[in-house]
């Protein structure tokens, strides 16, 4: 799955166009290195979201692009 789908399905940015912005302008990085919006993504990864208060570090432990609001929660991990 693209990063900035599972930044949207995963509820951690709103929208994914909102998502595809971060990545562009180089705030998401995944395993240390900056990424567009178009990486894939898989399990074991670990993301940060640089954000203006500070960042979000997170280890992705599924992808599911279908995954309702309440399953959102179980795709990732904080770290």
């Amino acid at each position: 799955m693209r990063i900035d789908k599972f930044l949207k399905v995963s509820r951690i940015l709103k929208r994914r166009a909102v998502a595809a912005d971060a990545c562009a302008s180089g705030k998401v990085s995944v395993n240390g290195r900056v990424v567009k919006p178009s990486y894939q993504v898989k399990p074991e990864d670990v993301v940060t979201v640089a954000f203006a208060g500070g960042e979000l570090r997170f280890v992705i432990k599924s992808v599911n692009e279908k995954a309702s609001a309440k399953e959102a929660d179980t795709l990732y991990e904080l770290i």
